[in-house]
């Protein structure tokens, strides 16, 4: 099968039912299509793929591969908004002549003082506006702390994340996110093959 979401669900049922299942990365199946993408062309290209000697495929993550990877995923969305959100504020404060320092700390710690002081740079539309941008960044911080912590108490239960860790610079964040994505590390032949991944 071609990899896709619901490849890893469907490939581990198959599996059970005694089948030897080999998912196909996307980008390995469209050099034999031979023209417009439908569900017959998908299935003839993917069964020439899979006849080649050569051919790499994705190992089937297991559930609490897959469950980690969500959380990893639901985490980088929020510190993407989290970052659109503080990106917002501090556009808004330039826009009115107010600077502050590149970096999350800088900003919360003089946003306090810019939303209090009376400078009269920022009109009371748009101290409430910041104050609730301000108050969206405090729940999107909670939210983001609440899924680290959750990133962090699966990894210290994990052997291989436990393993990667001993690795200079690497925490229970990027340990848990490998392990998520790859496993034992079998579906590599070589370090040098993971390295390139």
């Amino acid at each position: 099968m071609e990899a896709c979401s619901g490849a890893h669900h469907i490939g581990r049922q198959v599996e059970a039912l005694g089948h030897d299942v080999r998912l196909i990365p996307a980008q390995y199946v469209k050099p034999f299509l031979k023209s417009h993408k439908n569900d017959y062309r998908d299935a003839e290209a993917i069964a020439e793929a899979v006849q080649r000697p050569t051919m790499r495929f994705v190992r089937i993550k297991t559930p609490e591969q897959m469950d980690l990877l969500a959380l990893h995923r639901v985490r980088s969305r929020l510190v993407g908004q989290r970052t659109g959100v503080t990106n917002q504020i501090r556009g808004f404060l330039i826009e009115r002549g107010i600077t502050v320092r590149q970096g999350l700390m800088p900003l919360r710690k003089a946003l306090p003082e810019i939303l209090s002081s009376d400078s009269g740079a920022l009109s009371p539309r748009m101290v409430a506006l910041i104050a609730d941008l301000a108050a969206d960044w405090r729940r999107l911080d909670e939210r983001i702390a609440t899924v680290s912590a959750d990133i962090e108490s699966l990894a210290e239960q994990d052997g291989s994340c436990q393993r990667l860790m001993t690795v200079p610079g690497i925490g229970p964040i990027i340990s848990s996110a490998v392990v998520a994505a790859i496993g034992n590390g079998a579906g590599f032949k070589q370090g040098r093959d993971f390295g390139a991944w």
